[in-house]
């Protein structure tokens, strides 16, 4: 397998909104792998050539207003994008690669598991994943089918949910969210998730608004409260401009508006955001209390 091309697929903005994030992944995958890689970036298109084209307008393509971000149910058509032959590995944007991608390019996807991802308490989580793509054909809709129902992305998770088999559980350290405790020599991908606390937002929000853009995520921006990995980001940041990579080579033909969900009541998740629960007392004397005011 050593001249294998590692097909590598990420979702995307359309907007240019994230471009750190894709240099900064592009630069660190390709930093550590051992085999070519061959990116695709999934964005939605205007062009009606393109397998990602959507047009809010007409109804046409992709309907993506649903979705948590501009790209959440492209993952389901890459096994068709690959005419459902060999291996892909897809990921967010929002990665920092540490390792050699071709160990989890590698990695079993036995039985009648059709994708290799990280395990969780109720759900696999897909933000990076080893698809099977011969094998999933038989579980997957088809891509016009995909297209047409804004519900697609929920309703695969749902199979998923119900058929834990087909998924390959593989070392939660190739999709750590936000660090998970771990010290940075034991991350293989940084999988900086909390929307509202991403590296990249100090680069990209003030670029943006130089050029009087706004950014996708519209909920609150915060401080990530690991400090180890925000300067582990710069480092990366820095580097891939040291090796020549520039934010105008990711750049593309803004989509423009397209609807989506609001993140405006994002929470984040229970690395970077620490969750205060009250006691029973606590909360039945504030009810009493708010029920005395009342009377």
């Amino acid at each position: 397998m050593n001249t294998d091309t590692i097909k590598l697929f990420i979702g995307c903005d359309p907007n240019n909104c994230d471009l750190e994030q894709l240099m900064v992944l592009d630069y660190s995958a390709r930093k550590h792998s051992s085999l070519p890689i061959e990116t695709v970036w999934m964005q939605i298109s205007h062009d009606k050539n393109s397998f990602w084209y959507t047009n809010p307008e007409t109804g046409e393509g992709w309907h993506t207003e649903e979705w948590a971000t501009p790209f959440s149910g492209f993952r389901w058509a890459i096994p068709e994008y690959c005419n459902f032959q060999g291996r892909a590995i897809y990921m967010d944007a929002d990665m920092l690669v540490l390792s050699d991608l071709a160990e989890m390019w590698r990695h079993p996807i036995e039985g009648e598991a059709i994708v290799a991802a990280k395990g969780g308490k109720e759900i696999a989580r897909l933000c990076t994943s080893v698809w099977d793509c011969e094998k999933a054909r038989q579980y997957l809709p088809s891509v016009q089918e995909q297209r047409a129902d804004k519900h697609t992305h929920k309703k695969m998770m749902d199979v998923l949910r119900k058929k834990p088999q087909l998924v390959q559980e593989f070392n939660d350290s190739y999709n750590c969210v936000d660090g998970e405790g771990l010290p940075i020599e034991k991350i293989k991908i940084l999988h900086y998730s909390d929307m509202g606390t991403q590296f990249s937002h100090k680069y990209s929000i003030p670029r943006l608004q130089a050029a009087g853009q706004k950014h996708w995520f519209d909920g609150a921006l915060l401080t990530h409260p690991r400090q180890d990995l925000t300067d582990l980001f710069d480092q990366y940041y820095q580097e891939a401009l040291a090796a020549g990579y520039r934010l105008e080579n990711y750049a593309i033909e803004p989509f423009g508006p397209f609807p989506k969900k609001s993140q405006a009541n994002y929470t984040g998740n229970d690395v970077t955001r620490v969750r205060k629960q009250k006691s029973w007392l606590s909360r039945t004397w504030k009810d009493i209390k708010e029920s005395v005011r009342g009377q």
